[in-house]
């Protein structure tokens, strides 16, 4: 079976030994290229929680002039990756056990919702791609990457989002799963932790193929919870 991995600005690439960038679709503009090279190295914490990032050393890493990344980082600030502190520079915001707390409390209510519509709602094509996501996580899983498990969880979740059909929730919960990015990479870096998640989104999987939505429910949550206990051990 091909594997696929998603480089820093968002290309897919196949197998677990493909090179870092491939050209498999339309060139981002340098604004967006940018903002998905920083938000990666954010995401995968190789700019550390609390790490100050400097424009010009971004800007010459990147190949990109400054106008484009500091428009980046202002996305950034926006979405509560980055926080700009007058005269000192732009900081990579520290992980914070409050702000895990509360995007918890928010996937508890919205993606127990999402995922009884899905259960309803699910078309045959959307299972079929959560299987697909599932059987590629376990090629990772066994290779030991956690940041391609982590893009695949966010894919996981996403097509849950969209097999809801509703979409002002799904919107809602895709920029929630960003702000969970590097928070889920944190943990799936636990030793052990990929095989729960692994075995838990099995189980969200079977519920909504047998479209049994308190079971799917009931999955999520303990997958969610799960995770806020992971992740509590972790920091």
């Amino acid at each position: 079976m091909n594997q696929h991995r998603v480089n820093a600005v968002g290309q897919e690439v196949r197998g677990p030994d493909a090179p870092a960038f491939t050209s498999a679709r339309e060139p981002l503009s340098l604004r967006d290229a940018a903002y998905e090279a920083i938000k990666h190295r954010i995401i995968t914490c190789a700019y550390r929680p609390g790490e100050y990032i400097n424009e010009a050393n971004v800007s010459a890493m990147l190949g990109i002039g400054r106008t484009p990344v500091h428009q980046a980082i202002d996305r950034l600030m926006l979405e509560g990756m980055v926080d700009v502190m007058p005269r000192k520079g732009v900081i990579v915001k520290p992980v914070s056990l409050d702000e895990i707390m509360q995007i918890v409390e928010v996937r508890l209510l919205n993606e127990a919702y999402c995922v009884r519509l899905a259960a309803e709602r699910a078309e045959r094509d959307e299972t079929s791609h959560l299987t697909d996501i599932l059987a590629r996580a376990a090629q990772w899983i066994e290779a030991r990457n956690s940041e391609q498990l982590m893009l695949l969880d966010r894919e996981f979740h996403g097509v849950l989002a969209r097999a809801s059909k509703n979409v002002v929730l799904a919107d809602g919960l895709s920029k929630l799963h960003d702000r969970s990015l590097r928070f889920w990479f944190i943990s799936l870096n636990r030793p052990g932790h990929n095989d729960n998640v692994h075995a838990q989104h099995e189980a969200i999987l079977a519920a909504i193929r047998d479209h049994d939505a308190d079971g799917a429910e009931q999955a999520m949550r303990a997958h969610i919870l799960d995770f806020r206990e992971n992740l509590i051990r972790s920091i």
